[in-house]
């Protein structure tokens, strides 16, 4: 099996589960249950990854992350905003 293949499979499914949450979070705007920290470092990883996938030509990688990436900025907005 092609390495991209996999790549784009493993993508799919770590960016689809991610969007339940977001958008449910975006609709309500409630983000008491989300740890800041925690959606923190997930964003800045997610930021890291998407770098790294276009530094080193990795398709799968930039583009999961780069999808991924928006929603997890307006989410982690909204809880920044609400934070106190």
């Amino acid at each position: 099996m092609n390495a991209d293949l996999i790549g784009y499979v493993a993508a799919t499914l770590t960016t689809v589960s991610f969007f339940p949450q977001a958008v449910k979070t975006l609709k309500s705007r409630d983000t008491r249950s989300i740890s800041f920290r925690m959606y923190l470092l997930f964003t800045t990883g997610v930021m890291f990854w998407s770098i790294y996938g276009w530094m080193v030509g990795d398709s799968p990688v930039l583009i999961a992350n780069l999808i991924t990436l928006v929603p997890a900025i307006f989410v982690l907005s909204i809880k920044t905003l609400s934070y106190t």
